[in-house]
């Protein structure tokens, strides 16, 4: 197992440069970057241009750093829609600011160079470092991508292996309702749903609707900032269990349903075990592989996907909430920073799950497999 994962830890790097240059190349020929923006403010097609010049020119020194980031439009000869009249000496500027002034390829080798010492320069419309942007929203998508995946996981697994068990019963039917109709409704529609019901909407006022925390968080004692954090995540980590526990319940359950229509489990029958012997002794281990497999790419994707519209819907400001506002604005540092770091994220999970394979089957070994 040592090697293999000394293996797997090699083929980071690769895969890691790969996803880089596929997603750099994309917002290469996206139109709109940072320089157009500037571009059009400047022409007075959007409000407050001269507010905005006025700050980042005199900020031109201090952002002079995200030179290191990644861009997507050519600088080679100058020529921007709608630059038209502007003074060819303030396009360079403007290039130079943002750090445009480089070619493509060199300014993304000084962004693999940066990340690989996790400096990712500064957001262009932030004025702040991407790094202390990232720690700052970092503790609100944790919170909601590992409470969600582990009550996910700690609902449908059993729920599952229930069903599968009471097959055709009714139990089995009136859950499966239940399952259709969590399937059948996005969790961003439970979310407003329980903000309408129970978050002062047009019902109750039983929870709160902002943030992770009370504004008095520093005055509450241990017990009381316990009680108020699970008081603030309920209603958001609701919204993401019920709108993503039917996949893996169903998973679950015909995972089971089909190793105990398997020989092997007929055989320990007639040996004598009883059905609870044969279901954790025998069948669980083998059943739980695919479900193990499902794990990383679970839990990636509430952590971004799942929780960018409930970040939004109860203001909670986290990665994807960053991720997105910055994809709109062109922000390409925090843009690929945030993608590097869900990129990397979901690798060791994978990473993560092949090790857990082994846990629960000894008999995989994938130090015989061969790369």
């Amino acid at each position: 197992m040592g090697a293999y994962i000394v293996r797997r830890l090699a083929l980071v790097i690769p895969t890691l440069i790969g996803i880089m240059i596929i997603n750099f190349a994309i917002i290469q020929a996206a139109p709109g970057g940072p320089v157009e923006q500037m571009i059009a403010k400047l022409q007075g097609l959007q409000t407050g241009a001269g507010a905005q010049i006025g700050g980042s020119q005199s900020s031109d020194s201090g952002s002079g750093s995200v030179s290191a980031s990644p861009a997507s439009n050519s600088v080679s000869d100058n020529k921007y829609q709608g630059s038209r009249g502007l003074p060819p000496d303030l396009i360079l500027h403007i290039e130079k600011m943002y750090g445009f002034d480089q070619p493509a390829h060199k300014r993304f080798f000084i962004m693999l160079k940066n990340y690989a010492f996790f400096d990712f320069g500064n957001s262009f419309y932030r004025d702040r470092s991407v790094i202390d942007l990232i720690k700052e929203k970092l503790p609100v998508s944790i919170s909601i991508g590992l409470w969600s995946t582990l009550i996910m996981y700690f609902i449908s697994i059993p729920l599952g292996i229930r069903k599968a068990v009471k097959h055709g019963s009714h139990f089995d039917l009136y859950t499966s309702a239940v399952i259709i109709i969590g399937s059948s409704i996005p969790g961003f529609l439970f979310a407003i749903m329980l903000v309408i019901v129970f978050a002062g909407g047009n019902y109750l006022d039983w929870f709160p609707l902002r943030g992770l925390t009370s504004d008095n968080w520093e005055q509450l004692s241990s017990f009381q900032k316990m009680t108020d954090y699970l008081w603030h995540i309920c209603l958001p980590i609701t919204a993401i269990v019920i709108g993503s526990f039917a996949t893996l319940t169903m998973l679950t359950k015909n995972s089971f349903l089909d190793e105990i229509n398997k020989q092997y489990v007929i055989t320990a029958r007639a040996k004598g075990l009883t059905d609870q012997q044969v279901l954790y002794r025998h069948v669980f281990r083998n059943a739980m592989l695919i479900i193990v497999a499902g794990l990383p790419a679970a839990f990636v994707s509430i952590f971004f996907g799942s929780s960018l519209l409930i970040e939004y819907i109860f203001s909670l400001d986290g990665l994807g909430l960053l991720g997105f506002e910055s994809a709109i604005n062109r922000d390409y540092p925090v843009v690929f920073a945030t993608l590097y770091i869900f990129t990397l994220m979901g690798l060791t999970l994978k990473l993560v799950g092949d090790v857990m394979y082994v846990i629960i089957d000894p008999r995989i070994d994938f130090d015989s497999k061969q790369f």
